[in-house]
């Protein structure tokens, strides 16, 4: 059995906890607090980590570490994306005005990827007038030539709805293979098979 590290990350309200949350099949590690900017969106906010487990169909067992949402944890988001396997990030599709954070979260975790692959998931695509994952790709601008200076390998951008386990496995089982196991074979793999995405 293969365990591998995936840090699932995104903007506050993302549904990073939901997402793990979900799927998780051992007692969890949860770190919300009452929060006090955008209560009137959500009542807590994650300020260290989230933590869970799920086991594919494939026998690999996906170690899920879901990271702060907001700016001032972003030290803790250095620390938690230290040798992972990939990295996860969540965006909210239904949310227009949560896009710019996503991108500059994007470029924070690109920077600090180290090799490993990244991938962006289209969240809360059951909400009414959520964006289609094309439409988020084209938001953050990750197709072709894209974002602020690196060259990250990505899959096709998926959607997915956090609350429905499905839909999270789902999205699991798509991106597994793609996994950075060993960092420079697995990258060279990935980029091979589906370019890389060259950000400028």
């Amino acid at each position: 059995m293969a365990y591998v590290k995936l840090v699932v990350t995104g903007p506050f309200n993302a549904g990073k906890t939901l997402l793990i949350n979900t799927v998780n099949e051992i007692r969890g590690v949860n770190t919300d607090v009452d929060t006090d900017a955008g209560s009137h969106i959500k009542q807590q906010t994650t300020v260290a980590m989230d933590f869970g487990r799920v086991t594919l169909p494939n026998g690999t067992s996906l170690h899920l570490v879901g990271t702060p949402g907001q700016r001032r944890f972003a030290f803790m988001w250095e620390t938690l994306v230290i040798e992972c396997n990939g990295i996860l990030m969540l965006v909210d599709s239904s949310d227009p005005t949560r896009l710019a954070d996503a991108g500059l979260m994007f470029d924070f975790f690109a920077a600090r990827a180290n090799g490993v692959s990244m991938f962006v998931v289209a969240n809360k695509q059951d909400l009414p007038g959520a964006l289609s994952p094309d439409e988020v790709s084209r938001a953050l601008n990750l197709v072709g030539p894209g974002r602020a200076g690196r060259a990250v390998a990505l899959l096709p951008i998926p959607g997915c709805v956090a609350c429905d386990r499905s839909s999270v496995l789902s999205v699991l089982e798509t991106i597994t293979p793609y996994l950075t196991i060993d960092s420079h074979d697995a990258q060279h793999s990935l980029q091979n098979r589906l370019g890389a995405v060259h950000i400028k």
